[in-house]
Protein backbone atom coordinates (compact mmCIF):
# COMPACT_ATOMS: atom_id res chain seq x y z
CA UNK A 1 0.00 0.00 0.00
CA UNK A 2 2.72 2.18 0.85
CA UNK A 3 4.62 1.56 -2.26
CA UNK A 4 1.49 2.49 -4.18
CA UNK A 5 0.78 5.72 -2.43
CA UNK A 6 4.41 6.35 -2.87
CA UNK A 7 3.68 5.86 -7.21
CA UNK A 8 0.50 7.81 -6.78
CA UNK A 9 2.67 10.50 -5.57
CA UNK A 10 5.46 10.63 -7.79
CA UNK A 11 3.05 10.09 -11.11
CA UNK A 12 1.37 13.44 -9.54
CA UNK A 13 4.13 15.22 -9.31
CA UNK A 14 5.45 14.40 -12.88
CA UNK A 15 2.46 15.32 -14.29
CA UNK A 16 2.34 18.64 -12.70
CA UNK A 17 6.12 19.32 -13.56
CA UNK A 18 5.55 18.32 -16.89
CA UNK A 19 2.67 20.62 -17.08
CA UNK A 20 4.56 23.27 -15.96
CA UNK A 21 7.51 22.88 -18.70
CA UNK A 22 4.94 22.75 -21.53
CA UNK A 23 3.30 26.18 -20.56
CA UNK A 24 4.72 28.79 -22.68
CA UNK A 25 7.06 31.91 -21.30
CA UNK A 26 4.80 34.66 -21.02
CA UNK A 27 7.32 36.82 -22.85
CA UNK A 28 10.07 35.80 -25.27
CA UNK A 29 12.90 38.22 -26.47
CA UNK A 30 14.97 38.45 -29.97
CA UNK A 31 17.56 41.10 -30.52
CA UNK A 32 18.35 43.15 -33.59
CA UNK A 33 21.07 45.66 -34.52
CA UNK A 34 21.00 48.57 -37.19
CA UNK A 35 24.01 47.34 -39.45
CA UNK A 36 25.49 44.04 -39.79
CA UNK A 37 28.79 45.16 -38.38
CA UNK A 38 30.52 48.27 -36.94
CA UNK A 39 34.01 50.20 -37.21
CA UNK A 40 35.98 50.82 -34.94
CA UNK A 41 35.19 54.33 -32.80
CA UNK A 42 31.85 54.29 -33.84
CA UNK A 43 28.21 54.33 -32.36
CA UNK A 44 25.82 51.85 -33.33
CA UNK A 45 22.18 50.82 -32.40
CA UNK A 46 20.75 47.33 -30.47
CA UNK A 47 17.34 46.65 -29.98
CA UNK A 48 15.56 44.16 -27.93
CA UNK A 49 11.96 43.29 -29.07
CA UNK A 50 10.05 41.48 -26.37
CA UNK A 51 7.14 39.87 -27.28
CA UNK A 52 3.77 39.72 -24.00
CA UNK A 53 1.50 36.75 -24.60
CA UNK A 54 -1.80 37.83 -24.95
CA UNK A 55 -3.97 38.45 -21.91
CA UNK A 56 -0.73 39.56 -20.10
CA UNK A 57 1.09 42.68 -19.45
CA UNK A 58 4.44 44.14 -17.92
CA UNK A 59 5.37 46.91 -15.98
CA UNK A 60 6.44 50.41 -17.50
CA UNK A 61 9.98 50.68 -17.21
CA UNK A 62 9.11 54.03 -14.40
CA UNK A 63 5.93 52.34 -13.28
CA UNK A 64 3.04 54.87 -12.10
CA UNK A 65 3.02 53.14 -8.26
CA UNK A 66 6.52 52.77 -6.29
CA UNK A 67 5.42 49.47 -5.34
CA UNK A 68 4.96 47.70 -8.34
CA UNK A 69 8.22 46.08 -10.28
CA UNK A 70 9.91 47.78 -12.87
CA UNK A 71 10.96 46.31 -16.22
CA UNK A 72 14.18 46.80 -17.13
CA UNK A 73 17.01 45.77 -19.69
CA UNK A 74 20.21 44.80 -18.39
CA UNK A 75 23.28 44.46 -20.93
CA UNK A 76 26.84 44.05 -19.60
CA UNK A 77 29.18 45.89 -22.12
CA UNK A 78 32.71 44.61 -22.38
CA UNK A 79 36.26 46.36 -23.23
CA UNK A 80 35.72 46.35 -26.81
CA UNK A 81 31.75 47.35 -26.73
CA UNK A 82 30.33 49.75 -24.28
CA UNK A 83 26.46 50.27 -23.36
CA UNK A 84 25.94 53.53 -23.38
CA UNK A 85 22.26 54.10 -22.82
CA UNK A 86 19.23 51.71 -22.75
CA UNK A 87 16.18 53.54 -23.96
CA UNK A 88 12.36 52.38 -23.10
CA UNK A 89 9.19 53.65 -24.96
CA UNK A 90 6.51 55.24 -22.96
CA UNK A 91 3.65 52.76 -20.97
CA UNK A 92 0.62 52.62 -22.38
CA UNK A 93 -2.42 53.54 -19.49
CA UNK A 94 -4.19 51.27 -18.65
CA UNK A 95 -7.40 51.16 -15.69
CA UNK A 96 -7.41 47.57 -14.11
CA UNK A 97 -10.39 46.04 -11.49
CA UNK A 98 -7.83 45.95 -8.80
CA UNK A 99 -6.38 49.67 -8.85
CA UNK A 100 -8.28 52.78 -8.59
CA UNK A 101 -5.66 54.82 -10.79
CA UNK A 102 -4.95 53.25 -14.26
CA UNK A 103 -1.12 51.99 -14.37
CA UNK A 104 1.54 52.42 -17.30
CA UNK A 105 2.12 49.31 -18.59
CA UNK A 106 3.55 47.23 -21.90
CA UNK A 107 1.33 45.02 -23.45
CA UNK A 108 1.99 42.94 -27.27
CA UNK A 109 5.60 43.74 -28.33
CA UNK A 110 7.71 46.04 -26.53
CA UNK A 111 10.98 47.61 -28.13
CA UNK A 112 13.82 48.61 -26.10
CA UNK A 113 17.05 50.45 -27.90
CA UNK A 114 20.55 50.14 -26.48
CA UNK A 115 23.25 52.77 -27.83
CA UNK A 116 26.57 50.70 -28.12
CA UNK A 117 29.78 52.26 -28.36
CA UNK A 118 32.63 50.37 -30.28
CA UNK A 119 36.29 51.37 -28.95
CA UNK A 120 38.43 52.98 -31.16
CA UNK A 121 41.23 50.35 -30.60
CA UNK A 122 39.34 47.45 -31.15
CA UNK A 123 40.44 44.71 -33.78
CA UNK A 124 38.01 42.86 -36.06
CA UNK A 125 35.99 40.11 -34.53
CA UNK A 126 32.73 39.30 -33.03
CA UNK A 127 32.33 40.18 -29.45
CA UNK A 128 29.13 39.24 -27.42
CA UNK A 129 27.12 41.50 -25.15
CA UNK A 130 25.59 39.62 -22.26
CA UNK A 131 22.26 40.16 -20.18
CA UNK A 132 18.63 39.68 -18.86
CA UNK A 133 15.34 41.29 -19.57
CA UNK A 134 13.64 41.56 -15.73
CA UNK A 135 10.01 41.49 -15.72
CA UNK A 136 6.96 40.53 -13.66
CA UNK A 137 4.18 39.93 -15.86
CA UNK A 138 0.58 40.10 -14.33
CA UNK A 139 -2.84 39.64 -16.10
CA UNK A 140 -6.48 41.24 -14.70
CA UNK A 141 -6.43 38.99 -11.69
CA UNK A 142 -3.09 38.48 -10.27
CA UNK A 143 0.64 38.34 -10.99
CA UNK A 144 3.62 35.66 -11.23
CA UNK A 145 6.79 36.25 -9.41
CA UNK A 146 9.26 38.44 -11.33
CA UNK A 147 11.76 36.95 -13.10
CA UNK A 148 13.96 37.40 -16.18
CA UNK A 149 15.36 36.16 -19.74
CA UNK A 150 18.80 35.98 -21.06
CA UNK A 151 20.11 38.90 -23.81
CA UNK A 152 22.21 37.92 -25.97
CA UNK A 153 23.67 40.70 -28.78
CA UNK A 154 27.07 39.51 -30.81
CA UNK A 155 28.46 42.68 -32.34
CA UNK A 156 30.84 41.84 -35.12
CA UNK A 157 33.40 44.64 -35.79
CA UNK A 158 35.04 44.81 -39.03
CA UNK A 159 38.39 46.94 -40.49
CA UNK A 160 38.11 50.59 -41.11
CA UNK A 161 36.69 51.03 -44.42
CA UNK A 162 35.00 47.95 -44.57
CA UNK A 163 30.88 48.05 -46.12
CA UNK A 164 28.57 48.08 -43.51
CA UNK A 165 24.89 46.99 -44.46
CA UNK A 166 22.12 48.84 -42.58
CA UNK A 167 19.35 46.55 -41.63
CA UNK A 168 16.11 46.61 -39.32
CA UNK A 169 15.81 50.68 -40.52
CA UNK A 170 11.84 50.00 -39.30
CA UNK A 171 12.67 49.55 -35.90
CA UNK A 172 15.37 52.00 -35.64
CA UNK A 173 14.01 54.74 -37.09
CA UNK A 174 10.84 55.22 -34.83
CA UNK A 175 11.27 57.44 -32.36
CA UNK A 176 8.59 56.00 -29.58
CA UNK A 177 11.88 55.45 -26.51
CA UNK A 178 12.22 58.19 -23.65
Amino acid sequence: MRRLLSRAIFLVCMAACLGIASTPPVVTVRTLLDSDAAHPGTAMHAAVVAQIAPGYHINDHKPTLAYLIPSELKLEGSPEVEVQDVLYPHGKLVKFAFEDQSLSVYEGTLVMKALLKVGRTVKPGDYVLKGKFAYQACNDHACLPPTSVPVELSVKVVRAGAPVKHSSEDIFKSGQSE
